[in-house]
Order: structure tokens, then sequence, then C-alpha cells
């Protein structure tokens, strides 16, 4: 089933619960006062990205990150961590699983290199690195006002060094399964061709401007919908045929109202009572290594957006929800439908002709996710 048929089901079944007084209208009424500053948030920041990739910004900036490497492998391979990172960190995971992807496949095809390595950065980073900031993750919104509100320094001094440490061990990790694969130089190739060069320089400031927005304090969704404006409006005066209904991510909205919506629900009828005799209590290390592991399986056996909805009334502290992330962000890396990034990312690397098997993801997954479960709660215990 598609996204979009998961979130029609779901909203049924949450309208139903609704109806027969399961789901109290306020309750239901507190809810959507919470989560539209987070959906309009998504929307906006997928319409900065979309449009920023039709103007060909992605493609122009993998291409002098391959020039800058100078023909070395190794350099390239660091450059494209760091830009899989702060596509990440800033512009959400969802943004370098759909839209870094394809261009990082097309810039190592381009160049005769294995494109599957590049497709991994991606993918691996889109998730464990989406601990860095409030804007990374849908979880880290909904998470927000509990750590801080929107103060990215009181989110960082939480889990830096817990994202410090999943992007680490990814890195470590995939550098040893796949760079000594990769031919030690590369040949460069043409740069991409940029049909209207106005659309790239306006697209570039917009999106330099959005990062440092992101970040000052200000709600996510006001600096991002002023960019998307500004985006749509040159776009409507150089290319009117890129703007379009297609741009707004409505099986995400579908899918995610309705699982707030599901989840609301469910905790009205006492899920938080299950959920807590499995969370356990207590900020110490065990009992938070307890809530990142139940988080992280909840997961890799459903999706990390209701694996959190259904945990985050029993985390108890700011510690507790931290742990509660790091499982539910870096964790879901075992199984396919455990991340909605990591299904779109698989979505484009099918379009691209690019052949991945599951089997060698899982596995992957398997390596990553318990080192980084382990030591990335580390911190959150001292």
């Amino acid at each position: 089933m598609t996204l979009a048929i998961i979130g029609g089901v779901l909203w049924i079944l949450g309208i139903i619960a609704l109806l027969v007084g399961i789901f109290p209208a306020d309750q239901a009424l507190a809810v959507a006062d919470r989560v539209w500053p987070i959906l309009l948030f998504v929307v906006a920041v997928t319409v900065v990205a979309e449009l920023a990739s039709k103007a060909g910004l992605f493609d122009v900036v993998a291409a002098r990150l391959a020039r800058l490497a100078r023909g070395r492998t190794v350099w390239l391979w660091a450059l494209v961590v760091a830009l899989a990172t702060v596509a990440t960190a800033f512009l959400s995971l969802d943004t370098t699983a759909v839209l870094l992807t394809p261009v990082v496949v097309a810039m190592a095809v381009a160049r005769k290199l294995d494109p599957l390595p590049f497709a991994f950065v991606t993918v691996v980073l889109a998730n464990t690195a989406s601990l860095v900031l409030p804007v990374s993750n849908l979880t880290n919104l909904l998470a927000s006002d509990a750590l801080g509100g929107h103060d990215p320094v009181a989110f960082l001094s939480l889990l830096g060094p817990s994202a410090l440490i999943a992007i680490a061990v990814s890195v470590v990790v995939l550098t040893a399964v796949f760079l000594r694969r990769l031919p030690k130089r590369y040949a460069d190739a043409t740069p991409p061709a940029v049909a209207d060069r106005v659309l790239l320089r306006v697209s570039a400031v917009v999106t330099v401007a959005l990062l440092p927005l992101l970040v000052i304090g200000l709600d996510p969704w006001m600096p991002a919908l002023a960019a998307a404006v500004v985006l749509m409006g040159v776009f409507a005066w150089r290319a009117p045929r890129a703007l379009g209904i297609r741009l707004v991510p409505w099986s995400l909205l579908v899918f995610a109202g309705g699982l707030f919506l599901a989840v609301g629900a469910l905790e009205a009828l006492g899920i938080g009572r299950i959920t807590s005799v499995l969370a356990g209590s207590g900020d110490d290390l065990v009992s938070l290594w307890q809530v990142a592991g139940v988080g992280a399986l909840a997961a890799n056996g459903i999706n990390n957006l209701p694996a959190y909805l259904a945990m985050e009334s029993v985390a108890g502290s700011p510690v507790r929800l931290a742990a509660l992330l790091i499982g539910v962000n870096a964790g879901p890396i075992v199984t396919p439908w455990a991340s909605l990034a990591t299904l779109l990312w698989h979505d484009r690397l099918v379009a691209a002709g690019v052949e991945v098997r599951w089997s060698r993801f899982v596995v992957l997954g398997a390596v990553i996710a318990p080192v980084i479960l382990v030591l990335a709660v580390l911190p959150l215990a001292l």
C-alpha cells in the first residue's frame, strides 16, 4: 500500500474514534494545534528543496565537490559525507534521501565510479545524522518543546555528542566496507548544464540564507515558508511550468496527519500503560539503553514515526526523550520500512536504474545500528 492509502486508513480509524467518543474532541484539537506548525515546515522545506533541485543547485554543488577533490576518491568520499550530513542536518533527512541520492548517483556514474557506495552514504547518514538539529527530523520537531523549544543550542547541548557519535560510527563502518572497493582516482566529467543561471543563483542565495535562519530560535516554519514564497515567486517569473501541486508532499501529509490522529486515539485507549512497561523508567545508563533499544526495535518493526509517538508520553525526562530519539532516528536502518527516508531512497535508486539488494541494506544496518545505540547513549548518562 502507498503512504496515501495507509494515511487514509489511519484517518478513517481516527475519525471513527472521534465519533464514538474514544478520542475526545478537545484532545484531537490539542493534537492539531501541536502538529500544524510541524507539517507546515515539512511542506515549506520540501518546496524549497524541490525548487532548488529543479534549478540545478544540488547538481552544481556535487560537481564542484568532485572538482574540489581533484580526482582523488578518498577526498570525494569525505566531501559527499560532509554534504549528506549538512543536507540532513539543515534540510531534513527526506531531502537527503529524495534529492541528494540521485544527484550523488549521477555524479558517481559520470566519473565511472560505482554509485552504490555513495548511495549508501546518503541513506545511512540521512537517518543517523538526523540527530543534529530540531529541523533534521520530524521526530525532533515533535520533541523540541520538551527539549528547550526551538532553541538549537539547547538541543545540541543535549544531543550533540550523541549525534557526533552516530555520524562517526556510520562513516567508519561505511568507509571500511565500501571505500576500499573504489578506485583511488577518477577522471573528472563535464559540468552539469544549467538552464537558467538566474534561477540557480537565486536558489543558492535563498538556500544559504535559510540555513542559519533555521537555527536562530525562530519557529522553523517561518523562515522555511518565507524561503518557499521567495523561490515560488522567482520561478513564477522565470519558469512557471516548474510550479505545480506536485511540489507539495501530499502522501507524507496524509500519512503523518492520519498517524497523529490514530496514535492520539490509541493513547486515549491507554497504550501508554503498555509502552511504559516496555520502556521502563529511570535516567541511569541501563534504563537509557532500554528506552533507546525499545524505540529502535519498535521503529524497525513498524516505522520510526509511530514508534516515537507511541513512546513519547513515557519518556519522562529530557535525557530519556533524547535516548528515545537516538533509538527512533539512528536505529531504524535495519528494515526497509523502518524509515520513510529509506523507502524514498530506494524509489529514487530504482528510478535511476541502480539495483540494490535489501539483504545488503539489512546486514549493514544490523552492524551499524547496535553500535550507535550502545555508544551514542553514553553521553546522556554522563
